[in-house]
């Protein structure tokens, strides 16, 4: 009953997670890339391209989303798996649905501002910073981002890149149906997507990795395993100015971990000396696997 639980749990994390990126990725998109034409690739953008190319009551936008979200989950669920289309089934169902909804609710006319700019930002920042939940997760929004992840998956390219290659060709025809000038902030907003996907993601992957040099390892090491459930190395270290011989702890935790451990080896011995440094890739049991 415990394993049971703590899955249905991890699920319900996940799917709030999920829902969260989702909504973010829909606010950045219909209230700032909508109005002001940016289109920075993904089928966002494409939708809004085929929208003004193909203008109707019926086809909108968010219905063009449905449409080529749909023909996209296909593919993904052949080159990615299962549980991955799954998940993406319900992010790409949710994001046009919340874009239909927010359509009906708040119709938008133009911009909210008069500063193009500012507005780029707030259409890029917020759905880049959504997708990287997305894709943090083993999931994303469908469309392009989708091409992007077999594109991962199967070469050596990070998200940023790959999702760059994905939209790059929607990102340019822009330019031939919304003017230089949209089309210029489309390309720039493309960039710093894919600039900020890869950072974001690189922040939720991030850990950090303890040295700590004691004259008290056990008590340490007990906390590590007990109560952070993680594992440790121990080395016997010689220091070259006090000639002393040391314990040193090598240990890789999560940030909240990180935080609970550094607190507890000042308590237990205030003359430990610590290492620790930030990494975005720990290969091994219980992290990555080579």
């Amino acid at each position: 009953m415990k394993v049971t639980k703590a899955r249905e749990i991890n699920v319900l994390e996940r799917y709030l997670l999920l829902t969260a990126g989702i909504l973010i990725t829909g606010v950045g998109t219909y209230f700032f890339k909508f109005p002001n034409n940016f289109s920075t690739g993904g089928v966002s953008g494409l939708s809004l391209i085929l929208g003004r190319l193909i203008p109707s009551d019926i086809f909108t936008p968010s219905v063009f989303m449905l449409i080529i979200n749909t023909l996209l989950l296909g593919v993904g669920f052949i080159f990615i798996g299962r549980e991955f289309a799954f998940s993406t089934v319900y992010c790409s169902m949710l994001l046009s649905l919340s874009m239909t909804v927010m359509e009906k609710l708040w119709p938008i006319a133009q911009p909210l501002t008069t500063q193009p700019f500012l507005e780029l930002c707030f259409a890029v920042l917020l759905p880049a910073f959504g997708s990287a939940i997305l894709f943090h997760l083993g999931a994303s929004s469908g469309g392009t981002d989708i091409i992007a992840m077999i594109l991962r998956k199967y070469t050596s390219m990070n998200i940023g890149t790959a999702l760059m290659v994905a939209d790059s060709l929607i990102t340019v025809a822009a330019l031939v149906c919304f003017g230089v000038e949209t089309g210029l902030y489309s390309i720039l907003g493309l960039l710093m997507k894919s600039t900020l996907v890869d950072y974001v993601g690189d922040s939720f992957r991030t850990k950090k990795c303890f040295q700590i040099i004691t004259d008290h390892p056990h008590p340490i090491v007990d906390f590590i395993v007990d109560t952070l459930h993680r594992g440790a190395t121990l080395e016997d270290v010689h220091g070259a100015y006090s000639n002393a011989s040391k314990t040193m702890i090598v240990t890789v935790l999560g940030r909240s971990q990180a935080m609970m451990l550094r607190k507890y080896v000042h308590q237990v011995d205030p003359h430990a000396f610590m290492i620790i440094t930030a990494s975005t890739e720990i290969v091994g049991k219980g992290f990555l696997k080579s």
